[in-house]
């Protein structure tokens, strides 16, 4: 007989558990604080700060963390700030951050948390392009278009029933397949955007950034910047135009504000040298940071020896660059070099302790390593820095089932199928539970 605090579940139980927070968002109808029109929204602006605060600080670390150079991350939080009072939703509890992902691209969460990728930081020519991109994003949180996408049935059930980090992502990148940190950026939270909320966001976005005092020509510079990325280096922005639909409508209807609406505001700043100065670290390193978007483009395409020839040669310019340690440790990971993979999430941790995702990769490597205590204290060091990952969860118990601690790991595995119901690692933990008596068929 198993004791009564033992795992138990059966099938309703986890059918149960889908449903459970749903009946907190209630239906109703809300004022758009844009239009002033009535619309369909089932989540509050509480909701939205609550599930921006849940959930944000996941894509941050999945992204290598906030930038270590606090004179980048205190000038794009006042390049922000400086738009919010002209915004539609003053009263929104924003944040502005630079984040040490390499790729092309700025998101924003529905509660005002938005960022921007050293990568896209190092195409920008001024300021006022810049002020473009926040501006946008800060359109869509005007906009309500992320609780616009909650409010979809589907979304909103895989939201309260806490699956929203592993995403069910559409294209799960390589760096979520071997980190085990799931792929947020590009499943729901951040989901595609409509082209409507897209010309809704670049109004609004225009609109905020020329109130600061800021030239309109940086809106279409920002918008020329990415239009020539996508026809010469198209997986740089891949993420960003999946869930920012460009079109030639848009680009001719930015144009066309600027030569009517915005006719005389043409003589605003752009503050070209301002930028420039202020970014000046991430210039020193742009060898570093445009190796290492190449090797992740290699790794995309399981081109690994490629990727270990320019991991190589950003980390000759900048040994301790976080981000680079990180990509190749996990191109060493998903190659099966397990010393090797923890030897540079060593380095990783060491060059930036507080950011959780290097003890989750060293959790992995020593998995692969067989070192399962230390990989059990790995994702405990993660989990104490960053809580709420069901991935975190899985792995603790896969490394508590090769330690021999059959309860606590059923007690993980349990705690994980409450949270994601599909895919491998939740048949693995089922088929586990099933076996050792713990789910009742």
């Amino acid at each position: 007989m198993k004791k009564s605090n033992s795992p138990t579940l059966d099938r309703r139980d986890f059918l149960k558990y889908a449903a459970l927070s749903a009946a907190s968002f209630t239906m109703g109808c809300a004022v758009n604080p844009v239009t002033g029109e009535m619309q369909l929204m089932l989540v509050s602006k509480e909701q939205e700060i609550q599930i921006d605060r849940q959930h944000s600080p996941h894509q941050f670390s999945a992204d290598y963390g906030f930038i270590q150079d606090k004179k980048i991350s205190r000038y794009v939080s006042q390049v922000g700030q400086n738009l919010v009072a002209h915004t539609h939703r003053k009263d929104m509890p924003y944040a502005f951050h630079c984040v040490n992902a390499n790729y092309v691209n700025a998101y924003a969460f529905p509660g005002g948390s938005i960022a921007a990728t050293r990568g896209i930081l190092l195409s920008l020519e001024n300021e006022a392009e810049l002020a473009a991109l926040m501006g946008h994003e800060l359109g869509h949180v005007n906009a309500r278009h992320g609780a616009e996408q909650l409010t979809s049935s589907q979304i909103t059930s895989a939201i309260v029933s806490g699956a929203a980090i592993l995403a069910q992502s559409q294209k799960e990148s390589y760096g979520a397949i071997v980190s085990g940190l799931g792929a947020l950026g590009s499943g729901l939270l951040l989901a595609k955007y409509s082209r409507d909320n897209e010309r809704e966001a670049d109004k609004l976005g225009l609109s905020y950034m020329v109130k600061a005092n800021y030239g309109p020509s940086g809106f279409i510079g920002l918008m020329d910047m990415l239009r020539d990325l996508s026809s010469h280096k198209p997986g740089l922005i891949e993420v960003m135009f999946a869930s920012h639909p460009m079109s030639d409508e848009r680009y001719a209807s930015a144009q066309s504000r600027l030569k009517s609406e915005y006719a005389d505001k043409q003589k605003q700043p752009i503050f070209r040298e301002r930028y420039m100065d202020n970014i000046a670290s991430l210039r020193a390193i742009k060898t570093t940071i445009e190796k290492t978007q190449e090797a992740e483009m290699h790794m995309a395409k399981k081109n690994y020896s490629e990727a270990e020839k320019d991991l190589s040669l950003a980390l000759k310019k900048a040994p301790s660059d976080y981000t680079a340690l990180m990509v190749m440790s996990k191109c060493k990971l998903v190659q099966k070099k397990h010393g090797d993979a923890r030897r540079y999430a060593q380095k990783a941790h060491k060059a930036y302790p507080s950011e959780p995702q290097a003890s989750h990769l060293l959790g992995m490597a020593n998995i692969g390593l067989k070192r399962f205590d230390d990989a059990y204290q790995n994702f405990k060091q993660y989990e104490n820095r960053l809580s709420g990952n069901p991935n975190t969860i899985f792995y603790k118990g896969y490394s508590l089932e090769n330690m021999g601690q059959k309860k606590m790991a059923a007690e993980n595995y349990t705690s994980f199928l409450k949270q994601v119901k599909q895919g491998e690692q939740a048949k693995y933990a089922y088929s586990q539970l099933v076996k050792w008596g713990y789910v009742k068929q």
